[in-house]
């Protein structure tokens, strides 16, 4: 059974709660749930960001955007980053601001990181192009201890930005960047004698995410990292947008040593979607369809991958609707022998984990980018008619019987975070919503 991050915290405090990206939250799940509160309680989280030459006007949370939710005392807290190029933290029985937010230089795409170990820190990149570590034990005010540029690399092979969350073991932080490599850092946590948490961190490993062989067959530099490394074991996986799926052994970090490429396959196609390991070590990679190589159209969208077998890896695969753009850009969720799939093209599935059957599948009003979740047998999936749904999937074979849906607007892109007995979700409609029974 797929399980919380440790114990030291009680909550949600990365993308997919677990080093293997796997978990997804604390029950129980509201079934006659309303929406509690909304933050901002008025306006939008709008900024305006320029990507491809081209400046619009982003508001709200998106991909991939699940919040953090944690216990602090007698109190629960959300952290998030937005598309106003805030990391907000609020409190969670309200909706209110705990402090006053973090400005970026750009929006705040993807997930941030709570310290798992209890240190009052949060990790969270931003499209202006650092990863930060705030602390959040100032009076009043998240406070930038230390950031990280993602040009200090040469080369830097596709851009800047920063969209996974980071994940901390052991007091390093490992993640990669939209600059096409993959970091390490070795946070050095410890509390002062004023009673205030510091860090002194030191790069003890950076590494491209791309070689010489998949640049010859891709013909491009799109060979960013979008996915949250994950971890199983001693090996760190994670995937970049040339479909090149990669596993290090971490191992020699416990002699000082540095980590070593232990796995490579190539999918075909951009792989943005976090990799899911199950509790038998196999791998869920999930693609998206853009490229249209015959690589990816052998391969398909989705497969289950044998590590223990890295020449022929290969266990099952799908193909989904080869439509351009098309493929997956959500993670898939693992539950009772299944894998739950959103697609591009508005497929909800259910995958049997052994065969690679779909078992069954539901139309919803997509692209379908928010991640499903499943805590105490419900399934939770947003869609972009701005509705979030929940399935009863005790008999995750049968097609699920819709138990509840909210419409709360705009295109649900972000992925939602399940925490004692309420949903917290954004939305393009511009904002954080708390969604629960009263």
């Amino acid at each position: 059974m797929q399980t919380a991050w440790g114990d030291a915290v009680q909550g949600l405090l990365t993308f997919r709660g677990s080093p293997t990206r796997s978990w997804y939250g604390r029950g129980p799940v509201p079934l006659m749930p309303e929406v509690l509160w909304r933050f901002p309680e008025k306006g939008n989280l709008c900024s305006l960001s320029t990507t491809g030459g081209r400046t619009s006007n982003w508001c709200g949370i998106g991909w991939t955007g699940q919040p953090a939710v944690w216990e602090r005392g007698d109190n629960t807290w959300i952290a998030v980053g937005a598309y106003d190029r805030g990391i907000h933290l609020l409190d969670a029985s309200s909706g209110l601001p705990a402090v006053n937010p973090f400005m970026t230089g750009d929006i705040v795409k993807g997930s941030l990181t709570v310290d798992p170990d209890g240190f009052p820190l949060i990790y969270s990149g931003s499209r202006d192009g650092h990863l930060r570590i705030l602390a959040f034990d100032r009076a009043d005010q998240l406070t930038e201890l230390w950031s990280l540029a993602g040009d200090q690399v040469n080369p830097m092979m596709w851009n800047d930005d920063w969209d996974a969350a980071p994940l901390i073991l052991h007091d390093h932080l490992i993640t990669g960047g939209e600059n096409s490599w993959f970091h390490i850092i070795r946070l050095n946590r410890s509390i002062d004698n004023s009673g205030l948490v510091t860090v002194d961190p030191e790069i003890i490993f950076q590494s491209p995410g791309w070689d010489d062989e998949l640049l010859a067959v891709l013909g491009d530099n799109n060979v960013s990292i979008e996915t949250s490394v994950a971890v199983s074991g001693n090996t760190a996986w994670f995937a970049n947008s040339g479909g090149l799926v990669q596993g290090w052994d971490l191992a020699p970090l416990g002699s000082g040593g540095e980590p070593s490429r232990t796995f490579r396959w190539w999918m075909g196609d951009d792989v943005d979607a976090t990799i899911v390991i199950d509790d038998d070590g196999f791998l869920y990679v999930a693609a998206e369809y853009e490229r249209d190589t015959s690589r990816s159209r052998e391969v398909g969208q989705l497969v289950k991958l044998d590590p223990g077998k890295p020449e022929a890896p290969v266990m099952w695969s799908l193909h989904e609707d080869q439509t351009l753009p098309g493929g997956i850009w959500s993670t898939p969720a693992l539950h009772k022998g299944v894998l739950y799939v959103t697609t591009n093209s508005g497929r909800l599935m259910s995958v049997d984990r052994i065969s690679g059957e779909i078992l069954w599948t539901i139309l919803l009003e997509g692209p379908l980018w928010s991640s499903p979740v499943v805590v105490d047998d419900i399934l939770i999936v947003g869609d972009c008619g701005g509705y979030l749904r929940a399935y009863s999937v005790q008999q995750p074979e049968v097609e699920p019987i819709e138990i509840w849906r909210i419409q709360i607007g705009g295109c649900i892109e972000a992925t939602p975070a399940v925490w004692d007995g309420r949903i917290y979700v954004g939305s393009r409609e511009g904002g954080l919503f708390a969604i629960g029974e009263r």
